[in-house]
């Protein structure tokens, strides 16, 4: 099934893709990796949540949160590649919970996004991972995932497929012999003498 269809069949939608907030870019390709920047669970024309996981958030409340920090994450894979069918495997997520210090449940909220992402990927949605407490995160969110995503390769542009094939060596004609004067001759054959 393809991915825009799986997203209709669950019900998602997914949110306008966010500018970073300081000299960054949303993701960098390399090769067949896409590495997406972390993203926060702010969504476009609603307040950004802040607070600390255990003490103003509860592990339901901070999975959701995840949840949607997950489908800001997909949104930027969809306007870098402009297909999620593009994506190839969700390769790496690191979760980072803003916890109260002897917080311990930060799997249980990462899992918001691994189970979004298993939920539209499928096989591919399959992902090694990292959850971590952190004592603060930018501008106090509870939240912030970073991915890393592996991409279909690109097809060769046609001018450099037509640059990679060997060109044929071209003939190379030979030099025509100097004629040489015939007083040069004389003057030779002298010094033969």
């Amino acid at each position: 099934m393809k991915t825009e269809a799986r997203l209709k069949e669950l019900g998602i939608e997914l949110p306008e893709t966010t500018s970073p907030m300081a000299n960054y870019v949303n993701a960098v390709r390399t090769g067949n990796l896409l590495y997406l920047a972390g993203k926060g669970p702010g969504l476009p024309g609603k307040p950004l949540p802040q607070g600390k996981v255990g003490r103003d958030f509860s592990i339901d409340q901070a999975y959701q949160l995840a949840r949607d920090t997950g489908l800001n994450l997909i949104s930027v894979m969809k306007a870098e590649l402009g297909d999620l069918d593009k994506v190839t495997r969700i390769v790496k997520v690191l979760g980072m919970v803003n916890a109260t210090s002897e917080y311990g449940h930060q799997p249980e909220v990462i899992n918001g996004c691994s189970d979004l992402f298993v939920e539209v990927f499928e096989e591919r949605g399959k992902h090694a991972r990292s959850a971590v407490g952190m004592g603060s995160l930018p501008r106090g969110i509870p939240v912030e995932i970073e991915v890393i995503v592996e991409v279909a390769a690109e097809a060769p542009a046609p001018r450099a497929a037509a640059a990679a094939k060997p060109r044929p060596k071209a003939k190379v004609k030979a030099a025509p012999k100097a004629k040489t004067a015939p007083k040069a001759k004389k003057a030779a054959k002298k010094k033969k003498r």
